[in-house]
């Protein structure tokens, strides 16, 4: 997510998403101000977020003590409890934030945020079972894929284009897939180009979609 660096950034729901949001943020230079209901997350992230507060943010009320107008983005990270997680992003919306993310557990509560005035949904644990799935595959060495079927992946050069250049192996045209980097060991990252020569053991960072990637690395 983006943010202005001069405004804070309010977390709402302090579980694993939502914290690790919050520290990420933090660590990036953002004030963040973490809230949840449960006195234990407020306890566990005191020590590593700017301020962290006990309050039940469905309330308008509660989020204009908070000073919601100082505000540049909030981050809805309500998991189980969805009424809870629609009234807050209602209350935010109402307050006129500009700039509400919230979290998802399924295709209908995400249709009911957005409704509510959530600018920006997302579905962290099916994010990440798409990717352990990616994973498993031993080729794949990291994924990361986008809303749009668009990924970007780390994997092992597959055997057909080992021992040529990137101009000669034509990945783009023959498989989908654009060869932006490769890694030899014990050496950096080198940003690929038409001339460069894939050799053994070689790692590829790759973009493309999602199943041309998937092709190309059982190839």
């Amino acid at each position: 997510m983006s943010a202005d660096k001069r405004k804070p950034v309010m977390v709402i729901g302090l579980g694993r998403f939502g914290g690790a949001v919050a520290r990420t943020l933090e660590r990036m230079g953002h004030e963040v101000l973490g809230a949840d209901t449960d006195p234990r997350p407020v306890q566990e992230f005191a020590p590593d977020l700017t301020k962290v507060v006990e309050a039940d943010c469905t309330e308008m009320a509660t989020l204009e003590r908070l000073g919601i107008a100082d505000f540049e983005a909030a981050v809805v990270a309500i998991g189980t409890d969805i009424e809870a997680s629609v009234l807050t992003v209602l209350a935010l919306s109402d307050l006129g934030l500009k700039n509400i993310w919230a979290k998802a557990t399924n295709e209908k509560h995400a249709r009911i945020l957005e409704r509510t005035g959530a600018h920006h949904v997302v579905f962290p644990e099916q994010r990440m079972g798409e990717r352990v799935a990616h994973l498993l595959n031993e080729r794949l060495l990291d994924f990361i894929s986008f809303g749009d079927e668009f990924a970007i992946a780390r994997l092992a050069a597959p055997e057909p284009i080992v021992g040529l250049p990137l101009v000669t192996s034509a990945c783009r045209r023959k498989y989908g897939v654009t060869v932006v980097g490769v890694k030899r060991e014990g050496e950096d990252f080198i940003h690929a180009v038409p001339d460069t020569i894939i050799f053994p053991h070689d790692e590829l960072v790759v973009s493309g979609r999602i199943k041309d990637i998937e092709r190309f690395s059982a190839i």
